[in-house]
C-alpha cells in the first residue's frame, strides 16, 4: 500500500473489520426457511442496521419486501448540493453445501494461508464491511464528501426479487446519481477490475410424471415408463455432445471482445481435474460471459443408500439458465419452457414452475464515474490500471435500478475474485483485497464528489 492518508487509515481499521466480519459471518443467513431458521436472517439484518446507526446513518429501516425477506436501508447526508451515491451489498448467503468438506466451520471466520474463510466472507458480507471501511476512512480524513444511501439485501442469492419489487413500489427510495454494487470481484487478486456485464438468470423446476405410483422393476421394468430415466433424457437434451447449451431457439454463438480468460488459468481457478476437458466451444470468455449456460442445480431421486428396485413414477429437477447481455430473460424462459415440453420422452406429463428470474446487465464504462474509479484504483493498486471484465453471475437488482434511474451511473466492484470460491465449499476473502478495495471506494467517493463540483 502507498502512504496515502486514506490507505493508512484503512490499514489501521482492518483489525476492527475482521472482528465485525467474524460477527456477521456467524449468522447462518440463508434466505430459505426450509434450510435455516428465518431468525438467522432477521438477526443478520438487525446487526447491519445497528452498524449503520453506529456510523451516523439516518432513517435506518428494515424493509419488509414482497418475497418475505428484509432489506436494510440507511441514509447519511453529505454537504449541501453534494451528489448522492447508493452503496449496495447483501447479507444473505448460499447454503454451506457439503459441510464436511469445509476445512473449518462455514459460519466461523477462520484465518488460514493469509485468507479469511467462511460462508459470505466474500459474497457478500465482506462487501458490506468494505463499504463501512471506506466511509470510516473518509470520516477520519475530512468527512464524507457525498450523500450516501446504503441498501443491504436479504434474499439476493434466492433470486426471488423481493428488493426489486420493493424498489419499484417505492421509486424514490434508492434514487442516486451513482450506484456502487459491491457484489462482483477483481479478475484476479491484485488486478483492479470493474465488471461491465452480468448474465441474467432464469430458474425453473420441472416435474415429469409417468405412473400412478412406483412399480417393482423386475415385474414391470422394460415396458413401464420410468420417470427418472425420462428426466435424465430430457436434461441431456439441454446440451450438445461437446457440452454446449442447446435450448431450442436460443442463440449460443456470441463472442466476447474484451479481456480474455486464458484456458489454463480458468482450469486452475475452476479446479478442473487433470484429464477432464472443458465444455462448450469458443474462448473461455465467450462461454462464461457472452453465451447462455444451463446447469442442473438439483434433482429429486432416490438416494443410493436405501434404494429399492423400483421404476420411478415421478421425477423433479431444478434448472438454472444464465442469460447473456443482448438476450431477454423473459424470452429465454419461454424458450426453455417450450424446450422442456417438446423434448420430454414417451409422452411423460410435464409441469414447469418458475422460481426466479433476472435480466442481464451491461454498464456504460465510458461514464464519468468510471473515470473517477479508474483514478482511485490507480492509487489503491500502485502500478496497475483498472480493467473491465464480464461476470457470468447475475444481480437482478442492477436492471431494476437502471430502469428506475436511467441517468444514474452503475459501477460493479467487489471481493469475489476466483480464489474466493464463492458458492462453493471453503469460501474465503483476501484481506488484502478488502483493504485495497476499501481504499479504492473511499477515493472514488472523493474523486466523484470533486468531479461533480467542477
Amino acid at each position: 500500500m502507498t502512504a496515502h492518508p486514506i490507505s493508512e487509515t484503512v490499514a489501521s481499521l482492518m483489525p476492527r473489520a475482521k472482528a465485525e466480519l467474524t460477527e456477521l459471518v456467524a449468522f447462518q443467513s440463508v434466505a430459505d426457511p426450509a434450510v435455516f431458521p428465518r431468525s438467522e436472517c432477521e438477526a443478520a439484518a438487525e446487526w447491519v442496521a445497528a452498524a449503520l446507526r453506529t456510523e451516523g446513518f439516518q432513517d435506518v429501516a428494515l424493509l419488509d419486501t414482497p418475497d418475505g425477506s428484509q432489506s436494510v436501508y440507511g441514509f447519511l447526508p453529505g454537504p449541501a448540493d453534494a451528489p448522492t451515491v447508493l452503496l449496495y451489498a447483501h447479507y444473505d448467503v448460499q447454503p454451506p453445501l457439503d459441510e464436511p468438506a469445509w476445512l473449518s466451520p462455514p459460519f466461523e471466520l477462520t484465518e488460514r494461508d493469509g485468507r479469511w474463510f467462511g460462508r459470505g466472507a466474500a459474497d457478500c458480507k465482506g462487501g458490506f464491511i468494505m463499504h463501512l471501511l471506506a466511509l470510516r476512512a473518509l470520516k477520519a480524513d475530512g468527512g464524507v464528501p457525498v450523500s450516501v444511501k446504503v441498501i443491504v439485501e436479504g434474499s439476493e442469492e434466492q433470486g426471488t426479487g423481493g428488493l426489486e419489487r420493493y424498489a419499484e413500489a417505492h421509486p424514490g427510495l434508492l434514487a442516486a446519481d451513482t450506484i456502487v454494487i459491491g457484489d462482483t470481484g477483481n479478475f484476479r487478486v491484485g488486478l483492479p477490475t470493474v465488471t461491465s456485464t452480468l448474465r441474467g438468470m432464469t430458474m425453473l423446476r420441472v416435474q415429469l410424471d409417468t405412473l400412478e405410483g412406483n412399480l417393482h422393476s423386475g415385474q414391470f421394468g422394460g415396458a413401464a415408463p420410468d420417470a427418472l430415466a425420462a428426466m435424465i433424457q430430457l436434461l441431456a437434451s439441454l446440451r450438445a455432445e461437446d457440452g454446449s447449451t442447446t435450448v431450442d431457439g436460443l442463440t449460443a454463438d456470441t463472442e466476447w471482445d474484451g479481456l480474455q480468460y486464458p484456458e489454463e488459468e480458468f482450469r486452475k481457478d475452476a479446479k478442473v481435474l487433470d484429464g477432464v476437458g472443458l465444455i462448450g466451444t469458443g474462448t473461455v470468455a465467450d462461454r462464461i460471459w457472452a453465451r447462455p449456460a444451463v446447469t442442473v442445480i438439483g434433482i429429486d431421486c432416490p438416494a443410493v443408500v436405501g434404494a429399492t428396485p423400483s421404476v420411478q413414477a415421478s421425477a423433479r429437477a431444478q434448472i438454472s439458465l444464465r442469460v447473456p447481455p443482448g438476450q431477454n430473460a423473459d424470452e429465454a424462459t419461454k424458450l426453455l419452457t417450450a424446450h422442456l415440453f417438446a423434448h420430454a420422452p414417451w409422452g411423460a406429463r410435464v409441469s414447469v414452475e418458475q422460481v426466479g428470474q433476472g435480466q442481464p446487465f451491461r454498464a456504460d464504462i465510458a461514464s464519468p464515474a468510471y473515470t473517477a474509479m479508474a483514478d482511485a484504483m490507480r492509487v489503491a493498486y500502485p502500478g496497475q490500471e483498472m480493467q473491465s471484465s464480464g461476470m457470468g453471475g447475475s444481480i437482478p437488482l442492477c436492471n431494476t435500478l437502471a430502469e428506475l434511474y436511467p441517468d444514474a451511473e452503475i459501477l460493479l466492484i467487489g471481493l469475489s475474485e476466483p480464489e474466493a470460491q464463492i458458492h462453493a465449499v471453503n469460501e474465503s476473502v483476501s484481506p488484502e483485497e478488502l483493504e485495497r478495495l476499501s481504499v479504492a471506494e473511499a477515493l472514488f467517493l472523493r474523486n466523484y464528489a470533486a468531479s461533480k463540483a467542477v
